[in-house]
């Protein structure tokens, strides 16, 4: 089953649950625009630089360093709160953009899917 369901599939649906989440979190950043002393969140990836150092890498030379294995595959994320007061122009563009960046990750989700249908009636 592993086989099937590669690093892509889970990456994708991970991402997919990252913007459905950070989609939440800007729809509660704009409902509360006139919520007295409230201040607007954001959803961010956390240590983001360690996870970077975390990809699949090779050696090409003996003499190269091993690369660590990989033991963390799904993404972490921490909700952190700004100073700043909510700004209806941010907060909007936010959200059009996660928009964007979820059907996009839904897509190309919907495509590795339709890759694997593919294969599967070419066997039959």
């Amino acid at each position: 089953m592993k086989a099937l369901f590669d690093k892509t599939v889970h990456l994708l649906s991970n991402m997919v649950d990252y913007r459905a989440k950070r989609h939440m979190v800007v729809v509660s950043n704009i409902t509360n625009i006139d919520t007295v002393g409230y201040k607007p969140s954001e959803l961010t990836f956390k240590n983001e630089f360690e996870r970077a150092g975390k990809l699949a890498m090779t050696t090409t030379n003996p003499r190269h360093i091993p690369p660590s294995p990989n033991s963390e595959d799904s993404l972490e994320y921490e909700l952190k709160t700004s100073d700043d007061v909510v700004k209806i122009d941010t907060e909007m563009a936010n959200l059009a953009e996660n928009n964007l960046m979820y059907n996009t990750t839904v897509e190309m989700l919907a495509r590795k899917f339709r890759g694997l249908e593919t294969v599967l009636k070419e066997t039959k």
